[in-house]
């Protein structure tokens, strides 16, 4: 099974458990890291996600994912809180955020001596683009493959 089918199988596997926990999957992730794989679930909630949701989501979880017996290999299942300044990488993360801050990774600054990593406004999402407004009220239009990471930019609260 390709990396992207196993992805797409515990998304919609893991998805009714998170519901039935009130949270929801942020990202399902399936990678390798030196010799170990990694199955890791990130969740989300109004509000952020605990260390009890995530335990709650494992648990329901970890079951079927034995059961059904997707992933050939040994592996680790994680599941993480989304949290604060998490990457923007699907459909759904850019239009929930239209409007919210955002840091984007430049290659290289706007302007010399500029930042490489700009807190802008997320104004819209284009698919493949997106265009964002500078501090300075200056819109730009950026292809997402020409960046370095997009993050949703969360401000402490004290």
């Amino acid at each position: 099974m390709s990396k992207s089918s196993i992805i797409e199988a515990v998304w919609k596997m893991a998805e009714p458990v998170a519901e039935s926990q009130g949270v929801t999957i942020w990202d399902v992730r399936y990678e390798k890291e030196g010799a170990d794989w990694f199955l890791r679930i990130l969740i989300d909630r109004e509000g952020g996600a605990d260390i009890n949701d995530c335990e709650a989501v494992s648990r329901g979880v970890d079951p079927l994912l034995d059961e059904a017996d997707l992933i050939s290999q040994s592996y680790y299942l994680e599941v993480w809180s989304a949290g604060m300044n998490r990457a923007l990488e699907r459909d759904f993360h850019f239009t929930q955020n239209i409007g919210q801050k955002v840091t984007v990774g430049l290659f290289k600054p706007w302007e010399e001596g500029g930042e490489k990593e700009p807190v802008c406004i997320l104004k819209e999402y284009r698919g493949k683009t997106i265009v964002v407004e500078d501090a300075a009220g200056k819109e730009h239009e950026l292809t997402l493959s020409e960046l370095r990471f997009v993050r949703r930019f969360d401000e402490l609260p004290f």
